[in-house]
């Protein structure tokens, strides 16, 4: 043990509230006059307790089910690919306006029939989609999506 290390503290007791007018904190013992609050015994209230009035959560009306966060895939048929031949991916596609944003996830889904021969590069394709794909002589491959390019200051 060291001098510098010693702790001194104070033998202080707590203070003794509510023991008379004069002892300092007494009468009603800083909990104001009457009200749940100022009561002995338990006056835990909830966090979203207005005072008696409805609550703000109880007042909202709520939706069933839940909203995912997620973006969703923009959805491309494969009849539409028809159209298109050699590679295939997101700038393409939104040339050819089957999807209205490049820089979204895309998912090609199965419908009629697949006759073009393509490489087709996007983030999600159906298992009978790449079959057709594969059919047709082309090929699959996912790909993470396009970011977008930066500006910079001078090319404005």
């Amino acid at each position: 043990m060291k001098y510098n290390e010693l702790v001194v503290s104070k033998n202080q007791d707590r203070k003794r509230v509510g023991r008379g007018i004069s002892a300092g904190q007494g009468k009603t013992a800083g909990r104001g006059t009457k009200g749940q609050k100022s009561r002995t015994g338990h006056h835990k209230l909830p966090a979203t307790f207005m005072g008696g009035q409805r609550a703000m959560m109880q007042a909202v009306p709520k939706m069933k089910g839940f909203k995912s966060i997620h973006e969703k895939a923009q959805v491309v048929y494969t009849d539409a690919l028809n159209e298109l031949s050699g590679k295939v991916d997101n700038f393409i596609l939104a040339d050819k306006n089957l999807i209205e944003n490049p820089y979204a996830k895309v998912k090609v889904i199965m419908r009629d029939e697949l006759k073009a021969k393509i490489e087709l590069e996007t983030q999600f394709a159906s298992k009978t989609a790449i079959e057709a794909i594969k059919k047709a002589g082309g090929s699959f491959k996912k790909v993470a999506v396009p970011a977008r390019q930066k500006q910079n200051k001078e090319d404005k």
